[in-house]
């Protein structure tokens, strides 16, 4: 039952032709508002100007320099005066908020670089969607990454909380987020908790992927790429989902 509208939300619901004309129509005036504003203002970071394989490819650069201890010397002062006035990241990240999950040294990188979203579980809201889609159709990110990691505290502790009890605080409300994927692995061989961070981060990236009206837009215009990694904690690796 739909709490707000007092009917089951499980039914379909069917737009007219006019709704999705009209809807079509706000979407594509949004993308050419936001390609104007781009047009009009050089972009703070040229370098970030990246197709989606170029930016997964600048991102995995970043994370072997990581693993190796090697990384790159950024010139945080003169970063800092040419972002005053605006941003370009080449790439997105919904990352975890682990204190030992750190997206901008994981893939070294700079200052206006990465625009990353952080929750404990790394799993998409509302809110989470909104910044994304602003990070897309606004600043014109042509990747996204939902990026888990080993040994989550947080899946760990939906798995433990959906056979026990709930948990105290607002912390229930992270286990209504991660429950779905929690559940879609139960009963798979293997270790549970590695198969529920992975399978989390597989239903977050579809998520995003089929995210209306601005995501799947630049998905199946193929502005947009979505992918899932993991975060390895003993050396920092980031393995690909596929």
């Amino acid at each position: 039952m739909c709490r707000t509208c007092g009917t089951d939300s499980h039914h379909t619901f069917v737009p007219t032709r006019r709704k999705v004309l009209m809807g079509a129509a706000a979407t594509g005036l949004f993308w050419a508002s936001a390609a104007h504003a781009k047009e009009t203002k050089p972009p703070p970071k040229p370098e970030n100007v990246l197709s989606p394989d170029a930016s997964l490819k600048r991102l995995m650069e970043g994370n072997q320099r990581y693993v190796g201890g090697l990384a790159l010397r950024h010139d945080f002062k003169h970063e800092r005066e040419a972002l005053a006035g605006g941003q370009n990241p080449y790439a997105a990240i919904l990352s975890c908020a682990d204190s030992r999950i750190a997206p901008e040294y994981a893939f070294d990188s700079g200052r206006g670089d990465l625009f990353v979203c952080r929750v404990a579980g790394n799993f998409a809201t509302e809110e989470t969607i909104a910044s994304l889609e602003y990070a897309v159709a606004i600043l014109a990110a042509p990747l996204i990454l939902v990026l888990g990691h080993d040994a989550c505290g947080a899946v760990d502790a939906t798995i433990k909380s959906l056979k026990d009890g709930p948990l105290p605080g607002h912390m229930p409300s992270l286990v209504a987020g991660l429950a779905p994927s929690v559940k879609a692995v139960a009963g798979q061989a293997g270790n549970t908790l590695d198969n529920a961070i992975r399978q989390n981060v597989v239903d977050n990236v579809a998520k995003l992927k089929a995210a209306t009206p601005i995501l799947n837009a630049a998905v199946e215009q193929n502005k947009l790429k979505v992918i899932g990694g993991i975060y390895r904690l003993k050396d920092g690796k980031v393995d690909m989902v596929a």
